[in-house]
Formats: C-alpha cells, sequence, structure tokens
C-alpha cells in the first residue's frame, strides 16, 4: 500500500475490505449490513456488491443526525442498545457490521444483538489499536481473545480471525463466527494462533481457506 495513505483509518479500511473480499462471496442467503450507513466501502464501492451470492441485502441505522437512518427502501431503523423485536430475530443468513461497536456504550447487549439477528454468520470488523475518535462517542477497543470470547458466549464458534500488522497505523480484527460451525468446516480450518510457521510475511497466520473472489478483484481493477 502507499505510504502516503491515511494510516488512521483508511489503511485499516483498505486491509478489513480485502479481507471481506476473501470469504463474502461464499455467503448467500438474506445478507443485512447494521449501521451501514450508505453501504459505502469507502474505495468507490458498495458492500453489498461484495455479497454477490446473497438473496436479499438489507441496511439497518440509527439516528439520521448522527449519519444515521435515511429511509433507504433496502434500509430499517434499529437501535443495537435496545432490546431486538421478535420480527428481526434471526431474520438474517449473514450479519455483517463495520467498526460500530466502539462507539456504543452499551456494547454486551449491541453484541448480543447483532448475534441474534443472525441465523447463522456474523462479520465483525473492529478496532484494536486505534486513537480516539468521532464526535458521537467512542467508548471501546476490542483484542482478538475478547471477540472471540464474546461471540463463544453468545454461541457461536469462530470461523476465521485476523488482524493487520501495518507500522504506525490503526490495527483492526476482522472475524467471522458461525451458529452452525460443522457446516462450514470444509471451507475454514481455525486454529486461534498469530505464529506464521510458513513463514509467508508479516501478517497474522490463520488457519483458513476459501475460494477467491475473481469478480471483485477484476471490478477494482478496471475502477483504476
Amino acid at each position: 500500500m502507499k505510504i502516503f495513505v491515511d494510516r488512521i483509518h483508511r489503511l485499516p479500511r483498505i486491509w478489513s475490505n480485502r479481507e471481506l473480499e476473501k470469504f463474502a462471496h461464499l455467503f448467500g442467503g438474506d445478507v443485512v449490513n447494521v449501521s451501514g450507513w450508505k453501504d459505502i466501502d469507502k474505495e468507490g464501492s458498495h458492500y453489498k456488491d461484495y455479497f454477490s451470492k446473497a438473496s436479499s441485502y438489507t441496511i439497518t441505522n440509527y439516528k439520521s443526525e448522527a449519519r444515521g437512518f435515511q429511509g433507504y427502501s433496502n434500509e430499517i431503523f434499529l437501535d443495537l442498545e435496545k432490546d431486538l423485536s421478535s420480527d428481526l430475530y434471526q431474520r438474517f443468513d449473514v450479519v455483517f457490521n463495520h467498526t460500530t461497536l466502539e462507539h456504543i456504550y452499551s456494547v454486551q447487549k449491541a453484541f448480543s444483538n447483532l448475534c441474534n439477528l443472525s441465523r447463522d454468520i456474523v462479520i465483525l470488523v473492529l478496532p484494536f489499536l486505534q486513537q480516539y475518535h468521532s464526535t458521537f462517542g467512542d467508548y471501546w477497543r476490542f483484542t482478538p481473545l475478547a471477540v472471540k470470547r464474546m461471540f463463544e458466549d453468545n454461541g457461536f464458534t469462530l470461523l476465521y480471525q485476523s488482524f493487520n500488522g501495518h507500522k504506525r497505523s490503526s490495527v483492526y480484527t476482522f472475524t467471522i463466527a458461525s451458529r452452525n460451525p460443522e457446516k462450514w468446516k470444509d471451507r475454514f480450518d481455525w486454529s486461534f494462533s498469530y505464529v506464521d510457521p510458513n513463514g509467508r510475511g508479516s501478517e497474522p497466520f490463520i488457519g483458513c481457506h476459501a475460494i477467491p473472489n475473481w469478480g471483485n478483484k477484476l471490478r477494482r481493477l478496471f475502477k483504476r
């Protein structure tokens, strides 16, 4: 990545987009981007484009004055600090959430709601190391082990977890967890380790594999 890229906010975002690109095409069914604002990936695309096998795609947002609820046709209002309504319980096959939980004080409640929205998969991007930011609350940072334990407390098993290792940069965690891990055992070979035994570079080793999404790679190539 080029050295002039903002290393506090943009560099980890680009990294997490590449992580999502590796796996999003594996998941079909009903997908929701929780607190997705305009669903933009900040690289000229929308996160909806990553989920090429989705049969439906929804975004949720909160209050409009916090760059939130806008009234789009595929948008629903959701406050993650409130009890989840019965019609939303396990409504979606895949729940995607990018850098939202650090802004929610009742984080355990919000985390449980993300899990309860899903019939199977939750994909979560969170700040691990990042300076204080935002004007609407910035309460938490999440270690990889904390994310693992929180998923387990909600009945989920990790399929994949990584974090970026760029120097002088913010660090995000990227995690995929499942309510039905046996369903994915031929796609993911999970081990909780940050040692790279194969010497493939500075990124953390994660024991997993997935089919590359060449469609998204080609779309990004032709946008340049």
